[in-house]
């Protein structure tokens, strides 16, 4: 028996307890508690059970679709408890598995692995876990009874609900009761749930980190005047003077940024990287005042066009509300790299084909003109660049160099890409296997650059905290070959950066 043990608690301890490991926590209230109270002699398979002083928690959690559809291996998530998973639930994933996404992947992906199960035992009765759980599809349960006066259609979204609500029902009237939670991505059904008594929880799994305390790459740190003047003066600082400043328990990332500042009070300032082994504060490696005609015109876009012109760094990640200078900085960098320097053969511009609002449908031409609408954001900073004024200039300059190739994202499967500068824009809108598949493509001599606004997400399964692109900053924080930078000044207008602050 693989029980999960929560150690020795006072029962008054018991009330605050969190007991979804998985997800948000939830307190125990008192008639909660009373009717799981037993010796723990008593204890069996998939019970829940109190005994004085300590206690062993059994859950049931059912699965919405959305939650596989996510990631296809949340079964595993759950620990020692039982997971089921409604039939109404396999028939969707069963029509999304001809799909040509992520979403298609994903229905096949746990398809297979459902099949795998079922050689193992009955999955109506429940077969066992890895980690000790119990996988079970509840074929029965599923009475639209409860809910046909509250909710009239008998949407899929309903079905699901109804099945916990009646197994919630049928354990309320068991000797051993267990809590039933329903486990859901989309917040309507999680709302319906909670209107109906049901306990509902997002799947939270999935998430890396909330974007307002994800890793900004640059931190400020306030030190002695002599600090600042040595830094000047001598070009380094050891990590051991910042660290008397910050505290021992701070941590300090390779690549990271250091704006250093007077604690008493002057104006004397200095902006420092960390190095790639983290022992030394170094002064930025880029002193140009404009890159391409670009010119810095914060902190923070110093940082980013260091980090963008440094060729030891092969992975740069920039994030940042819409105007903050990504596209352009990371464009401005490519064609002096490219073009100039000749560090690269090749500049690709890619990024995902996800419509904001309404799709248009299908588009006339040939693969460059479908494409020219979903590239048109690109194609503006390019035309601002190459100061091209008349319709039709930035075709004859982009053909005549021939080193600037503009695609979507669809054709970089199987491909290998060896000394390119490679540019993905609107990389919050990939999810954690495409942005893997991405740079599992990045060949030798290669540079890539991901960047976009976690906050404005398009695509309608992922949000802030689980995006590729997250997950990209936080996952390389602490490796020497990537570097990132949050750009937080709007500089396309006023009225821009005023929009991206209060809409």
């Amino acid at each position: 028996m693989n029980v999960s043990f929560l150690g020795l608690l006072n029962l008054d301890d018991v009330y605050s307890l969190p007991v979804y490991p998985h997800s948000m926590s939830h307190t125990l209230k008192k008639e909660e508690i009373s009717i799981f109270r037993q010796p723990i002699n008593e204890c069996l398979w998939g019970t829940s059970d109190f005994f004085e002083g300590g206690i062993i928690l059994k859950k049931m959690y059912v699965l919405d679709t959305n939650v596989l559809l996510q990631d296809p291996r949340a079964i595993f998530m759950f620990e020692d408890n039982e997971v089921i998973i409604p039939a109404v639930v396999l028939e969707e994933i069963d029509s999304k598995k001809r799909n040509m996404d992520e979403i298609g992947r994903n229905a096949r992906y746990f398809s297979r692995l459902i099949d795998r199960f079922r050689r193992q035992g009955k999955l109506h009765s429940g077969v066992p876990l890895e980690n000790g759980g119990l996988l079970r599809v509840e074929l029965n349960h599923k009475s639209f009874k409860k809910l046909q006066d509250t909710f009239l259609e008998k949407t899929n979204d309903n079905r699901i609900i109804s099945v916990a609500l009646n197994l919630q029902e049928e354990q309320s009237r068991a000797e051993q009761a267990r809590p039933v939670i329903l486990v859901s991505k989309d917040a309507m059904v999680r709302v319906k749930a909670d209107a109906l008594g049901l306990a509902a929880e997002d799947f939270l799994s999935d998430q890396v980190v909330q974007y307002a305390k994800s890793y900004p790459g640059y931190m400020t740190c306030a030190v002695d005047k002599k600090c600042i003047d040595r830094f000047y003066k001598e070009h380094v600082l050891h990590m051991d003077v910042c660290r008397a400043y910050l505290g021992r328990n701070v941590p300090v990332y390779p690549h990271q940024f250091f704006i250093l500042k007077d604690a008493g009070g002057s104006a004397a300032s200095a902006v420092g990287k960390v190095s790639a082994d983290g022992q030394c504060l170094q002064p930025l490696s880029v002193q140009a005042e404009q890159v391409w005609g670009v010119k810095a015109r914060n902190a923070q876009q110093r940082m980013a066009f260091d980090l963008l012109l440094n060729d030891q760094i092969p992975l740069v990640t920039l994030t940042g509300k819409a105007g903050t200078g990504k596209t352009l900085l990371s464009l401005a960098a490519g064609l002096l790299k490219v073009e100039d320097d000749r560090k690269y053969q090749k500049m690709l511009v890619a990024r995902p084909i996800v419509p904001l609002g309404k799709d248009i449908g299908y588009l006339p031409g040939e693969k460059d003109e479908k494409l020219k609408p979903w590239m048109q954001p690109i194609f503006d900073n390019l035309e601002y660049l190459f100061h091209s004024k008349q319709q039709g200039d930035l075709n004859g300059i982009l053909a005549g160099l021939g080193s600037i190739q503009v695609e979507a994202l669809t054709y970089i499967r199987g491909r290998s890409i060896p000394d390119q500068l490679i540019i993905i824009d609107e990389a919050q809108n990939l999810t954690k296997h495409e942005v893997k598949t991405i740079l599992t493509r990045v060949g030798e001599g290669s540079k890539i650059v991901l960047m976009g606004d976690p906050e404005q997400i398009d695509h309608p399964y992922l949000d802030e905290s689980n995006n590729g692109l997250t997950f990209v900053v936080e996952k390389f924080k602490n490796h020497p070959l990537g570097a990132h930078i949050r750009l937080e000044k709007g500089e396309r207008s006023p009225l821009a950066q005023l929009a991206a602050q209060i809409l």
